[in-house]
């Protein structure tokens, strides 16, 4: 048994049910899927999920048939472990094109091959569906790689859809454009994916990324928001822009509203009122909003006439009002203080200030420094929405200090990038964009 499936097994008897299935997803593509499928099926039955249990043991009865390797890798992307489902149906695949034609008599003395069409039916099956997982991990270039290796057996929608999605999500622009173009009209569910790509790729050519680094740049294409500020820190070892973890304060909430004031103004976006949410750490930046822009607040009422709706965390919001925020009017704006990348929100916000995995609000208990520089528990800070808004108010704009690696990220590269974003803000449904796109950070596990 290899080490790393000994250690799964060692945390799974410990006790530790979430350990072990962390090790069995970092190490997915170095173990037999059969060899694993008997730590799955027992870390599915007590999760309570039975369709991945009988899965995981069904396969374990009979490793080398690609029906079970691709029942098992489907029941793993159903229940949100892709990386334990990659190498399954890569598995599967390799099973179902190795397959030989059947031939049939078709005369007394004569045979011919079978037609293909059911053998060309379940390699685009377990094709789909690697993709998906292989999706469902960010590796976009691995998908990219087999969607084009098989495409004389795809179809258009969704199969060229996916080409394009996840060459876009890999960085290849010009790919997927041209099989973009070469698409019929969608129809049915294929509508709206159709046409968030053609979003995607009017933004790129409006406004092209520098390159693989660039993530404002990409933000925008991939999602159509504006990202007022990048991390200071770990530029060049893997960060890219984005936070791992940060220990927000108020200076940084003031700076993070003096941006979205700077966009505001290069874009001649005058909002008329300020739409307050119901959580506490909104409410507090949406009221500190409004007072420096000059306008009135109202609780948020969907389709307000020249609304702009202040989050500090979309993903503590409310979902049904979440819900509300996928499709906005025109002229209704929505700001964001802290996205999490790692696990986006339900809609994307037209202006965010940071990109975070981890993000510890001001008022929130987290990590302090004492006088000696040591680190301490900091107590939650009770005050009142109203309160914070004060504080915020009060405090110095600053930006946190880097390890002067990173690019200068002055405000006016924020202001000429969004004058030249054309086609800023965003028309249509504000979907999730799940993932990270071409410009790779280190996360947390």
């Amino acid at each position: 048994m290899a080490a790393e499936l000994s250690k799964a097994w060692e945390l799974f008897e410990s006790g530790d049910s979430q350990g072990s299935m962390r090790v069995l997803r970092s190490a997915a593509d170095r173990l037999p899927p059969a060899e694993m499928a008997p730590l799955v099926a027992k870390l599915a039955k007590g999760a309570g999920f039975e369709d991945l249990a009988e899965a995981s043991t069904a396969l374990t009865a009979r490793p080398g048939e690609a029906e079970r390797l691709y029942a098992y890798g489907y029941a793993c992307i159903e229940r949100g472990i892709d990386a334990v489902a990659v190498p399954a149906l890569r598995e599967a695949l390799r099973l179902v094109q190795a397959r030989p034609a059947v031939a049939v008599r078709t005369g007394l003395f004569r045979r011919k091959p079978k037609p293909q069409a059911a053998r060309q039916l379940g390699l685009r099956r377990v094709l789909l569906e690697l993709v998906s997982a292989l999706e469902g991990c960010e590796r976009h270039t691995e998908a990219l790689a087999v969607l084009r290796e098989h495409d004389a057996r795809l179809g258009d929608w969704p199969d060229r859809y996916l080409t394009v999605y996840n060459a876009l999500m890999c960085g290849q622009i010009l790919l997927a454009r041209e099989v973009y173009e070469a698409l019929p009209a969608p129809e049915g569910i294929w509508v709206g994916p159709g046409q968030r790509v053609g979003r995607m790729l009017e933004r790129a050519a409006a406004l092209p990324p520098v390159d693989d680094q660039d993530l404002r740049g990409w933000h925008y294409v991939l999602t159509g928001g504006l990202l007022t500020t990048l991390s200071p820190h770990g530029f060049d070892q893997g960060m890219s822009g984005r936070w791992a973890y940060l220990q927000d304060d108020f200076g940084h909430c003031r700076h993070g509203l003096e941006r979205l004031l700077a966009v505001l103004a290069a874009t001649d976006r005058r909002p008329a009122s300020v739409g307050l949410l119901a959580d506490r750490g909104s409410r507090a930046l949406g009221l500190a909003a409004a007072q420096l822009l000059g306008v009135p607040t109202a609780p948020y009422q969907p389709g307000t006439p020249g609304v702009l709706v202040v989050a500090y965390d979309l993903n503590a919001c409310d979902p049904t009002v979440l819900a509300q925020l996928h499709e906005r009017a025109d002229d209704e704006l929505l700001f964001e203080h802290a996205t999490c990348w790692t696990d986006p929100p339900a809609v994307t916000a037209d202006v965010s200030t940071l990109l975070g995995q981890i993000v510890s609000a001001p008022w929130e208990p987290g990590l302090q420094f004492d006088e000696d520089g040591g680190p301490q528990e900091a107590e939650p800070d009770q005050r009142s929405a109203e309160e914070l808004a004060e504080a915020i108010l009060a405090a110095t704009p600053t930006a946190p200090e880097g390890d002067g690696q990173t690019p200068p990220d002055t405000e006016d590269t924020l202001i000429a990038f969004a004058t030249c974003a054309a086609n800023w803000p965003a028309t249509g449904p504000r979907d999730r964009i799940r993932s990270a796109g071409p410009v790779r950070s280190s996360r947390f596990a």
